[in-house]
């Protein structure tokens, strides 16, 4: 089999050093291709140049050719049999025109909850989406998507055996979305330290919440990759999995990335049918649902008991069940195969 992994054109390179949801999953998508036997191309031009030089990669992005063109030709004589891309492309026509030249199979997977897709995006068949949770099959019903966890990968973070870690940490980005700081109040609550990893995407929201930011339990990281990044999942007790009441978690990079490392997760989620609850079960973490008419004191309340019940948790046994399920060669022939 013949794969093309299409370059995202973010301000991230690829594979991402640290922070980056489409990026990561890309780069998981790559590596999975890869160790099923798939020959892998790399299509774009921000792929890093610090890849292993066996990486085939192709320069080109799709949307910028012009049917009749010696790449487009090119890449046609590839013979390709799968495009995974940014869920974006198959709505854009420069990029579908040369896509309709390749005729290949096209999968992506829906990391946004709010974009809006050409009707004749999705076939279900040869053109396929992928959601992760219920409630984002829901939404996107009309492209007929098919359930699938997310994986995602970072260059050089293959996860060590587990250990049973201390303190609690946070990851993701900081901003009103993800609500960092009803982790920090319930780490509080129950006297424990927190360890913050991530960028800061709004200044604004860190001063709202100035005095619980600063409070001598917090410990603010910053972004980290690699060996780093896996070590600040690794490290911990347990990994506390926040979001805002009216924010759609899309397909969340977190749950397979602490799993792997043999962490669980203590998860706050307003509403049934969110990627915490597809991602987690009894054996690898402790999801509350809170009322979201209740204030944030009750919701961080709600989940220092989800803490405690997460910590009771064996990390090695986390860590067997987040390698299957958050296996990167299983996810690429989740993608790769047209539905029965």
């Amino acid at each position: 089999m013949i794969v093309g992994v299409c370059d995202f054109p973010g301000s991230y390179a690829f594979p991402p050093a640290g922070y980056g949801g489409i990026e990561r999953w890309l780069w998981a998508v790559a590596e999975g291709a890869r160790a099923a036997g798939a020959d892998v191309h790399l299509l774009g031009p921000l792929w890093r140049e610090d890849l292993a030089p066996e990486w085939t990669r192709i320069p080109v992005r799709l949307e910028n050719l012009e049917p009749g063109s010696l790449a487009a030709r090119e890449l046609r004589a590839t013979d390709y049999d799968l495009l995974v891309v940014g869920h974006e492309y198959p709505t854009l026509p420069a990029w579908r025109r040369i896509r309709d030249l390749l005729d290949c199979d096209v999968a992506t997977f829906q990391h946004n909850p709010d974009f809006q897709h050409a009707t004749n995006a999705f076939d279900g068949e040869r053109t396929r989406l992928y959601c992760y949770s219920p409630e984002m099959t829901e939404r996107y019903a009309a492209h007929h998507p098919i359930p699938e966890l997310a994986v995602h990968l970072g260059l050089n973070e293959t996860e060590p055996p587990s250990v049973p870690g201390r303190d609690l940490v946070w990851l993701g980005r900081i901003d009103e979305d993800k609500a960092p700081h009803l982790a920090v109040r319930a780490a509080q609550i129950l006297g424990r330290r927190i360890r913050l990893v991530g960028p800061v995407f709004s200044d604004a929201y860190v001063r709202s919440h100035a005095e619980l930011f600063a409070a001598d339990h917090v410990e603010w990281v910053g972004e980290v990759g690699g060996p780093a990044k896996t070590a600040a999942y690794r490290d911990a007790a347990v990994f506390v999995y926040t979001y805002a009441r009216d924010y759609v978690e899309a397909g969340a990079a977190v749950f397979g990335e602490s799993l792997r490392a043999g962490t669980p997760i203590a998860a706050l989620t307003w509403r049934k049918g969110t990627c915490a609850e597809a991602a987690l079960c009894e054996r690898t973490g402790a999801v509350t649902v809170a009322d979201p008419a209740e204030d944030d004191e009750a919701a961080a309340q709600a989940l220092a008991t989800a803490i405690e019940r997460a910590e009771s948790l064996d990390h090695a046994e986390v860590q067997a069940i987040g390698r299957h399920r958050f296996d990167p060669q299983r996810h690429f022939e989740a993608l790769a195969a047209r539905p029965c």
